[in-house]
């Protein structure tokens, strides 16, 4: 049985408990979702939510920000990542579709 838990993407943290654990402030969670850097979910309340994931990302966030990087400038890096991981994915599936049309031309006409 999977829990909650178990799903890195489950919602699950208030902004008090990210807060506490990365020892930041309320106000800088909630700029970084003001700057679409991190933007966690919203309970049904209206509450920020965050999952372990986007607490990573958080992570992430202020190592950059320690290292003199701006918000404009970090959200501009997770974009080009985004799309360097589709580009990736198209990629492969290419290849893979490549490899099965090359196989199927190698093989013996049987008439």
């Amino acid at each position: 049985m999977k829990l909650p838990m178990d799903d890195e993407y489950a919602a699950l943290f208030t902004v008090g408990q990210v807060a506490d654990m990365l020892q930041v402030q309320h106000a800088f969670l909630r700029r970084i979702d003001a700057q679409q850097v991190v933007s966690p979910q919203r309970s049904n309340g209206g509450q920020r939510r965050y999952s372990r994931a986007e607490i990573g990302r958080i992570q992430e966030v202020v190592t950059m920000m320690d290292q003199g990087m701006s918000l404009p400038a970090i959200r501009r890096i997770f974009e080009l990542q985004h799309e360097l991981q589709e580009i990736t994915r198209e990629r492969d599936e290419l290849a893979r579709r490549l490899a099965g049309h090359n196989r199927a031309a190698q093989r013996p006409d049987p008439t």
